[in-house]
C-alpha cells in the first residue's frame, strides 16, 4: 500500500510541475520572438551588404567581415570615446553622492527626519521621460534661456558663452541630465544593500573604538560589493547605449563637431539610411564591448575578501 501511495503522490507532483512550465512559457515565447530572433537577425545581416539607395534595395549580398573592417576606417573610435567620457562625467558624481546619501539615510546615529520625503524627491527625476528632460534643459540653456541669464548675472559665465556650442557645455549638460535621472535609483539600491548588513558588525566595531569613517570603509564598502558591481555594470551598459538625451539635445547631429555623437546615435544614422548591414556590425561591436567590460567589472568586484565565509573562500579556491 505504501508503495502504491508513493507512486500516486509522485505522479501528482509530476503533473503539478507541468503548470510551472505553462506559467513561464509566455516569458520565453516573448523573449524568443522579440529579442532572440532579432538578435540572430542582427548578427546574420552584419555579414551582408544590405542597404537602400533611393527606391532601390541593394542586397543582401554576402561580404563576410567587410562591414567590420570598414568600421575602423570611420570615426567609430571617436564616438566610443565620446560615449565613455560623457558617461564617466555623469557616473562619478552619481556614485559618490549616492553612496553619501545612502550612508546618511541608513545611519542610526544621525536618525535623519523626513527620510520618506527626501527619498521621494531624489527618486522623482527617474520618473520623468528623457525626452521631456532634454527639451526642458534645451529651453533653459539656450542662448536666451533663463538658466544662462541667471549664470551671467551671477558672473559665473560670460554673455558670449553658449552652452550648446561648447564641447564642455554640451557634454556637461548631457552628463548632468543623466546624473539627475539616475542618482535616486542608485541611492535606493545602495540603501537596500547597506540595510542588509548585520548591525552586530557595526556594534562590535563601535565597541572596539572604530570611527564612523572606519566602519564605512572596513565594513560597509566590502559587504556591498555585489550591489556595487550590479550598479556599475548596469550603469555602464546604459551609458554605452546612451541615445535619447544627446539625440534630442543636439537634434541628432552630435554638435559641436560631433563631440557628443554616441555609438547608438551612429547606429541610428545607419538605420535611418537603411544600411542594415553596417548597423548590425556596429550593434555587434557594441555588444562585444559591453560583454568584455562587464566581465572585467564583475571579476574585479567578486574577488575574495576578509568578510567572505569559509565556504565562500573554499569555493573560490576550487574555482581558481
Amino acid at each position: 500500500m505504501k508503495t502504491q501511495n508513493q507512486t500516486v503522490r509522485n505522479t501528482k507532483r509530476i503533473r503539478y510541475t507541468k503548470w510551472g512550465y505553462l506559467f513561464i512559457a509566455p516569458f520565453f515565447l516573448v523573449f524568443l520572438i522579440f529579442q532572440f530572433i532579432p538578435l540572430c537577425s542582427t548578427i546574420y545581416y552584419s555579414f551582408f551588404k544590405y542597404f537602400r539607395s533611393g527606391l532601390k534595395i541593394v542586397g543582401p549580398i554576402f561580404i563576410g567581415f567587410e562591414n567590420y573592417i570598414s568600421l575602423f576606417s570611420t570615426d567609430l573610435p571617436k564616438y566610443f570615446g565620446n560615449t565613455v567620457i560623457i558617461w564617466l562625467i555623469g557616473f562619478v558624481p552619481q556614485i559618490v553622492i549616492s553612496l553619501l546619501l545612502a550612508a546618511w539615510f541608513t545611519n542610526t546615529r544621525l536618525n535623519l527626519r523626513c527620510q520618506g520625503f527626501f527619498k521621494t524627491i531624489i527618486y522623482m527625476p527617474n520618473l520623468i521621460m528623457a525626452a521631456a528632460f532634454s527639451m526642458l534643459f534645451y529651453t533653459l540653456f539656450t542662448d536666451n534661456g533663463p538658466a544662462k541669464n541667471i549664470l551671467v548675472s551671477m558672473g559665473i559665465v560670460s554673455s558670449q558663452f553658449n552652452f550648446l556650442a561648447s564641447v564642455s557645455g554640451t557634454r556637461g549638460l548631457i552628463a548632468f541630465m543623466n546624473f539627475l535621472m539616475w542618482f535616486g535609483n542608485t541611492t535606493i539600491l545602495l540603501m537596500a544593500a547597506i540595510m542588509g548588513i548585520d548591525p552586530s558588525l557595526y556594534e562590535a566595531a563601535e565597541i572596539d573604538g572604530a570611527s564612523s569613517n572606519q566602519s564605512f570603509w572596513m565594513i560597509t564598502m566590502p559587504l556591498i560589493r555585489p550591489i556595487m558591481a550590479y550598479v556599475l555594470i548596469t550603469s555602464m551598459i546604459g551609458g554605452l547605449q546612451m541615445f535619447d538625451v544627446p539625440q534630442i539635445l543636439t537634434n541628432g547631429v552630435g554638435n559641436p563637431d560631433r563631440t557628443t555623437m554616441t555609438m547608438i546615435m551612429f547606429v541610428n544614422n545607419h538605420m535611418y539610411s537603411k544600411n542594415y548591414g553596417m548597423a548590425g556590425a556596429i550593434s555587434n561591436v557594441l555588444f562585444i564591448l559591453c560583454a568584455i567590460l562587464s566581465l572585467i567589472v564583475y571579476n574585479s568586484f567578486t574577488k575574495k575578501s576578509s568578510f567572505d565565509s569559509p565556504a565562500q573562500k573554499r569555493r573560490g579556491k576550487v574555482n581558481g
